[in-house]
Parts: C-alpha cells; sequence; structure tokens
C-alpha cells in the first residue's frame, strides 16, 4: 500500500507542482514537505488539510494513507501491552527523553544488524 507521503508526492507531481511550490502555498518549509513525503516527518491536522486543499483531494481521501497510529487510547484498545508499557514508564519516572533515546539506540542496532545480514 502506499504511504501518506508517497500519495501527496503522486498527488503533487499530477499537479505538476515543484515541491517549493506546494510548501509555499501549504506554508511550511521545503524540507519539511520533503520529509513528510518520504514519511520521515508527519504533518499536523492543519497542514494535512492545507495539503489537501492545495492538492485538491478531500482531506478524508489523504487520511487514508495517514496509517500512523492515533491516540495514546487507540493504542491501548488495539494491543492492552502499550498501556502496560506506558503505564509502567509513568509510575517510573522515567524521563520521557531517555525512552526516546533508548527507542533509538533500539534501531540503530537494529539497521546494523540488517546491514551485517546483507
Amino acid at each position: 500500500m502506499m504511504t501518506l507521503g508517497q500519495y501527496i508526492r503522486q498527488k503533487r507531481d499530477e499537479k505538476d507542482l515543484s515541491l517549493s511550490e506546494l510548501a509555499k502555498k501549504v506554508e511550511c518549509s521545503v524540507a519539511f514537505l520533503s520529509d513528510v513525503e518520504l514519511g520521515r516527518r508527519n504533518p499536523s491536522d492543519d497542514v494535512l488539510n492545507s495539503i489537501a486543499s492545495n492538492l485538491s483531494i478531500a482531506k478524508e481521501k489523504l487520511k487514508e494513507y495517514d496509517n500512523r497510529p492515533g491516540s495514546i487510547k487507540e493504542l491501548s484498545q488495539s494491543s492492552p501491552q502499550y498501556t502496560f508499557a506506558f503505564r509502567t514508564m509513568v509510575d517510573s519516572n522515567i524521563d520521557p527523553k531517555k525512552i526516546i533515546k533508548f527507542v533509538e539506540n533500539e534501531n540503530k542496532k537494529l539497521k546494523e544488524q540488517k546491514a551485517k545480514r546483507s
């Protein structure tokens, strides 16, 4: 399935708009919009609505491609383990920055392991 960023890029290309032209219309930086298209960053609802408007796409159509998990509540309903993990972190007074750093380090290790196998 196509990602949100891929879909935005496809529609931008169909409109024959450059990245900088769409960024200007959306009132965001070219770097940010590029990151959205590459799946590195996620747009806010306001930016997503502006992209939809400027590409003449229904915002609901764009949201079909937005496969990010929703709120903590939605995550906990999909898997109670998320609730347990989040509650454990909160009860332990773990600094959110340390959690993010831990996840980044784990992702780095996984990438290194994949590179070694290739």
